[in-house]
């Protein structure tokens, strides 16, 4: 308890917490069309592949959004950013409610939906803003719990679909951004570690090995919660023959749990490093992974095995973010940005995947299995590196140094 105290005391926690309703209404606008996929499928006769490609549009939109809202909150502020964003997806999901009727038109609705996707990196550095460097794995883990938003859409989507047709969903979600836009409004403060650069400066870990070799980490951890997430409710609808909305409760159970432990990842890695943590959550993700794909028509053992597979996702992705700010300590929202960026590219492919793998083959596992031959490929790559990053910024097993400022890598020593 004295901890979280200390930690309370060392920063802006009304920030945090308007980084986190941030994140949490935004994640779950992003996530609307996997939610009420069974619902907009069923509505147009959709084939397998089909259903991945609509399913796989708000997460590739979202993530190309990312970069962009990120350099913008550096010449803004993160809290203005934050502001603009969420009218932009007022606006859009005006347009879902009073235009979208047709397949074409949802695919467009993908595309602005991921609007919304774009809010992970300005979210993460506004409310770890103003924490101290040895806070900043819990600060952004409680920040990036925000992904729990999955968890508000899968639950209260289908039974709003079902009742009132899948189209009025995206009107009833506009007025529900009100509230983190009155809370932005009120409570948030812009940190004070913004700082004035070049382009080229905050771009720099564009160029960089590091800033690679992350967002291939971030492929695994964040692209499977978000493929993962958006493609159960399809998943649990086709495989096991539930309801609509029971397809959305048992991704619920998922989400849940990967959205809670992403704190627990940021707090690991504070203390027993991030690339510690990283290594086991990528064993984990992968055996799992591999698992789901043979348990057949077995519903309750694949529910849990999910469940522990986005346990180990939602830590990878606390764990990645406890690394990003000791890497880039002045320009994290570009890095966090870039990283999420590239990282949730990764989460269309696994709804393009599966689609494919049940189109031609007539069973979901080989999507799950090129996913886990990733997170091998995936987990050579970071032991490989991370004999580096202890020697340059991070101590043993990825934990903080003690001054920062004496260890903050160049850019020509990281290349």
């Amino acid at each position: 308890m004295s901890d979280y105290k200390a930690f309370l005391r060392s920063g802006h926690a009304p920030t945090l917490l308007a980084s986190f309703l941030y994140f949490d209404f935004t994640f779950a606008i992003w996530v609307l069309n996997g939610a009420m996929a069974p619902f907009i499928s069923e509505t147009f006769s959709l084939t397998p592949a089909e259903k991945g490609f609509m399913i796989s549009v708000p997460i590739l939109a979202g993530a190309l959004m990312r970069f962009p809202l990120g350099l913008l909150s550096q010449y803004i502020g993160r809290k203005s950013a934050a502001m603009v964003e969420m009218g932009l997806i007022v606006l859009a999901l005006a347009y879902g409610y009073f235009f979208v009727d047709t397949h074409s038109e949802v695919i467009a609705m993908g595309v602005l939906l991921g609007i919304a996707g774009g809010s992970f990196g300005i979210a993460l550095s506004l409310g770890s803003g103003w924490f101290p460097p040895r806070y900043k794995g819990l600060a952004m883990g409680i920040a990036g719990a925000g992904n729990s938003g999955t968890v508000l859409a899968v639950l209260f989507a289908p039974p709003l679909a079902a009742k009132f047709g899948w189209q009025a969903v995206y009107g009833l979600a506009a007025f529900t951004m009100l509230l983190p836009m009155a809370v932005m409004a009120v409570l948030a403060k812009e940190p004070p570690d913004r700082e004035h650069q070049t382009l080229r400066e905050h771009t720099a870990c564009l160029y960089e090995k590091d800033g690679w070799a992350f967002s291939l980490i971030y492929v695994v951890t964040f692209g499977g919660f978000i493929g993962l997430a958006n493609f159960l409710p399809t998943y649990f609808y086709d495989q096991f023959h539930v309801t609509k909305v029971e397809a959305g409760q048992l991704t619920m159970l998922a989400t849940l749990m990967g959205s809670a432990t992403r704190v627990v990842g940021g707090w690991l890695s504070d203390r027993w490093g991030g690339i510690n943590t990283l290594t086991a959550v990528l064993v984990f993700v992968v055996v799992t992974l591999v698992v789901c794909g043979t348990m057949g028509q077995h519903l309750a053992p694949t529910t849990l095995l999910f469940m522990l597979c986005f346990a180990a996702l939602g830590a990878g992705n606390g764990a990645l973010f406890q690394l990003v700010p000791l890497r880039w300590p002045l320009t994290t929202a570009v890095a966090g940005s870039m990283i999420g960026e590239l990282g949730a590219l990764g989460g269309g492919f696994i709804p393009n995947a599966m689609g494919l793998s049940k189109q031609h083959f007539g069973t979901y596992f080989y999507g799950f299995l090129v996913f886990a031959l990733v997170g091998v490929a995936v987990l050579v790559m970071m032991r490989v590196m991370q004999i580096r990053w202890t020697r340059t910024w991070a101590e043993k097993g990825g934990r903080a140094r003690v001054n920062v400022a004496e260890t903050r890598p160049s850019t020509a020593r990281a290349r």
